[in-house]
């Protein structure tokens, strides 16, 4: 086989690693001598390849030689979201809407093909979620429940809906934030979340898909509901605040 060739064996291996996750934006490359010999490759052959990827724009060469996982594989269009969010909470509600899509498929389909590595990728998630709610920061508790998801999207094997739920993290994150912050108005709220997550979890290890998917979409209807009914709650207390001042400045 040609050096061409091999190098084009390069390419597809590497992409096929970007495609299923196994290498993420911004993930830094093995060491030359010890990536040749993985991928089976000689060194020229690899850096031939490497070359190619990285005028597709896939990688970028960092100064002292390491090449990573070009950033900018997460579409552009996330910013310009994130900052209408933040100009306009009431964006959070499209953003539930689409998480029903998004995650009864993904808990759907991780039941169907869950390994015994994302198994243990999903316990291990789970239990980080549940620990960060020990350290009474939201910040900290939104970015483990987002991450917790996206473990369910990559069990799921769909690389395309993996990539979908990755370029939208941020703005998955920060919905979970805004969540968080106003359900835990509640403090009973907290159990109802562990044990929905708990549910979706077992449907998942037990390949149950129905279950699975029904589960992620009760969770995301007690979400939409309990806010739904704490806005409610606070427009009445509004109402009512506003018509005591009323009264006092009679």
């Amino acid at each position: 086989m040609t050096q061409e060739r091999v190098a084009e064996s390069v390419v597809r291996q590497i992409e096929s690693l970007i495609l299923e996750g196994a290498l993420k934006p911004g993930d830094r490359l093995p060491a030359e001598r010890k990536f040749a010999a993985k991928l089976g490759v000689s060194r020229p052959s690899l850096r031939e390849g490497l070359q190619i990827l990285a005028a597709r724009g896939l990688l970028i060469s960092r100064r002292g030689g390491a090449t990573e996982v070009t950033e900018s594989l997460n579409p552009s269009l996330e910013d310009p979201l994130l900052e209408l969010i933040s100009a306009s909470p009431d964006v959070y509600e499209d953003v539930l809407e689409l998480r029903h899509g998004i995650d009864s498929m993904a808990a759907y389909y991780a039941a169907k093909r869950r390994t015994d590595t994302d198994i243990l990728v999903l316990k291990a998630a789970y239990k980080r979620m549940i620990v960060s709610h020990g350290q009474d920061d939201t910040m900290v508790e939104a970015a483990a429940d987002t991450d917790f998801h996206l473990v369910i999207g990559e069990a799921s094997h769909n690389v395309v809906l993996v990539h979908v739920m990755r370029s939208l993290h941020s703005l998955l994150e920060k919905s979970v934030h805004y969540n968080l912050e106003n359900l835990y108005q509640r403090p009973d709220n907290f159990k109802h979340l562990r044990d929905q997550h708990h549910h979706l979890m077992a449907a998942i290890l037990e390949g149950n898909a129905d279950g699975a998917r029904a589960a992620s979409d009760a969770h995301v209807d007690y979400v939409e509901k309990t806010l739904d009914a704490l806005a409610t709650q606070r427009q009445r207390e509004d109402r009512a605040n506003r018509r005591a001042a009323g009264l006092t400045a009679l």
